[in-house]
């Protein structure tokens, strides 16, 4: 037994890592790249080994050794022999089965004859093993090349897809070596290394996957240098106009590129051009829930060379359908998290490619290429009233009456009060809660509903300072560019989406210019499911090495809010509670 080790691993491929202990920190960087964090409570946190968990960290180049390794530096008991045994057998299972090109067609190597075998009965992946070659040896047609991908990581033999890709029309694409204001322009080391790791040097290794980095550590500067590796035709997908905007000017300065050389498909213009920005929102569109979706003809427009998939965790179904089919082109992904709320990681692994660069979020921290954040779960009370209605609410409505509690407009008074200077937004979910918040505070107003013109226009005014408070639908979840904004409030959420909390948090997470920090505020409802939810929501920041902050406050008391800097403060007035911490 080793005392001071945080970790217990459990024969059921569960691992409890006490918070605590003196190597907690050290325990949950080591178990980040092939574990998922599951719960985390107070004390202890649960993570658990997966295929597709052990998989990515295989397709970065963890060995099997080394995650065996990790575990039993970390463990305070002895490893139990099958879960060693357990982790060196799926990840011997990456890299078993090979797709290579053969002539015109497609063959898929086994690496021994008894894969073979459960592969060709295999219910799904079967049909599609067309010629049996020799024993461990199929013909494979092309067009399958995607769907039988993502059959085998389902019958749990992920391919390494080394068929390679069809040339898109050559591109003259260089990165400068200043951008449009003159000042000196350097791909960050990191930032090079995970576009380099993606492209290698064009071999059939390289050339699909994802890249993982927080929101605010330049994804888009990877994209763009990926782009100039490649070298061919590109299409961009994002998912906003706003975020199809903000790539724009970011090839348009940081590249050779020249305006007419890129092409925004989108719902106001229909254009193609060696560079194609378009969005997941369009490419979605159909008149009616019967008919096809139209726009999808753009991934045949031209002989794309590499497809970026921005915010990869977000793909749509019809557009994974799409790229069941794209298997030729190259493809990157990119994200702040894999997590997905609908569970289609493994869909992302087979058709996008598997995790090839990733960053813990502190380190990037550590080194000042993200700002230093404090995150804070504010729980604040209902009203007698509320309550009374949020008890006899049927379970659904519950969330909305608890997200939507009208004694959180005073609390996100109080964090303005608190930071005068500070570059603020408040986002949630329900419309009519921002209209209200944002009318009683006098704040504009950004929704789905709001003129793109106008968007831009807030924007703008936000990042040059002529305003400094915004408040915001989902619309501000993803890829909105406002490097100095270091206050976010999130009033309420979509249940317990981790993403969400990730993608929230990223808003504020550009380094400032003058190297202050940035504070994230998640406002949740008392003793509601809210409160679930939350813990939920925080799942994957856990795991990036964050801690939330607890402040309990009564809605009713005209109480101000503390300093944010305990762990938990502040009990009603007149409670045993309040006498204790009176006393101490």
């Amino acid at each position: 037994m080793h005392a001071d080790n945080p970790l217990i691993v459990q024969s059921d491929a569960s691992i409890l890592l006490e918070t605590h202990g003196p190597r907690a920190a050290e325990a949950r960087a080591a178990l980040a790249p092939f574990a998922e964090l599951v719960k985390s409570p107070e004390h202890v946190h649960t993570y658990r080994l997966t295929p597709l968990s052990i998989w990515n960290a295989r397709a970065t180049g963890l060995s099997a050794d080394a995650m065996i390794r990790a575990l039993r530096d970390y463990a305070k008991y002895p490893v139990p022999e099958n879960v060693a045994t357990d982790v060196r057998e799926l990840a011997g299972r990456y890299g078993r089965v090979v797709l290579s090109q053969e002539g015109c067609g497609l063959r898929l190597s086994c690496a021994d004859r008894p894969v073979a075998e459960r592969l060709a009965r295999d219910k799904t992946a079967g049909p599609m093993l067309s010629r049996r070659l020799d024993d461990r040896v199929f013909e494979v047609e092309p067009a399958h090349r995607g769907a039988l991908k993502q059959a085998l990581v389902a019958a749990g033999f992920p391919a390494e897809d080394l068929a390679g890709y069809v040339a898109g029309d050559a591109l003259d694409v260089r990165l400068r070596e200043a951008c449009g204001s003159g000042a000196a322009f350097q791909v960050r080391d990191y930032q090079r290394e995970a576009a380099e790791t993606f492209y290698l040097a064009g071999s059939e290794r390289g050339g699909s996957g994802v890249v993982v980095l927080p929101c605010g550590a330049g994804k888009t500067i990877v994209g763009i240098a990926a782009l100039a590796a490649v070298g061919q035709t590109t299409l961009i997908l994002t998912t906003s106009l706003t975020s199809l905007r903000q790539w724009r000017r970011e090839i348009l300065e940081k590249t050779t590129l020249s305006p007419d050389a890129i092409a925004e498909y989108s719902g106001e213009q229909k254009a193609t051009a060696p560079v194609t920005l378009s969005t997941y929102q369009v490419l979605t569109w159909r008149p009616n829930r019967a008919a096809d979706f139209p726009h999808l003809a753009l991934f045949s427009a031209r002989a794309w060379g590499l497809i970026i998939y921005d915010e990869v965790h977000l793909l749509p179904a019809p557009v994974f359908r799409v790229t069941a089919e794209l298997q030729t082109k190259r493809r990157l992904g990119l994200t702040a998290t894999l997590v997905r709320e609908d569970g289609r990681e493994g869909d992302v692994f087979a058709l996008i490619g598997p995790k090839r660069y990733d960053v813990p979020w502190r380190d990037l921290e550590d080194r000042r290429w993200i700002a230093a954040a404090t995150c804070t779960e504010v729980r604040v009370a209902m009203s007698p009233g509320l309550r009374m209605e949020y008890a006899l609410a049927e379970r659904r409505a519950q969330f909305r009456i608890a997200a939507c509690n009208p004694g959180k407009t005073a609390v996100v008074r109080e964090i303005l009060t608190r930071h005068p200077e500070g570059r603020v937004l408040v986002i949630g979910e329900y419309l009519e809660q921002l209209e209200d918040l944002a009318c009683v505070l006098g704040l504009p107003l950004i929704t789905g509903k709001t003129p793109q013109a106008e968007r831009d226009h807030l924007y703008d005014a936000f990042r040059h300072g002529r305003v400094q408070r915004l408040v915001l639908s989902r619309v501000g979840n993803f890829a909105v560019d406002l490097p100095d904004a270091d206050v976010l409030v999130q009033i309420s959420g979509t249940f317990g989406s981790r993403q969400e909390e990730a993608q929230r948090l990223g808003r504020i997470l550009r380094p400032k210019a003058d190297g202050r920090g940035a504070s994230f505020f998640s406002l949740v409802s008392r003793d509601t499911r809210e409160e679930e939810f939350g813990h939920h929501r925080q799942l994957f920041l856990t795991e990036q090495g964050y801690q939330y902050k607890v402040e309990i406050l009564d809605a009713a008391d005209a109480r101000p809010l503390g300093s944010m800097e305990s762990d938990v403060v502040r009990a009603p007035k007149g409670s045993q509670m309040e006498a204790l911490d009176a006393s101490a």
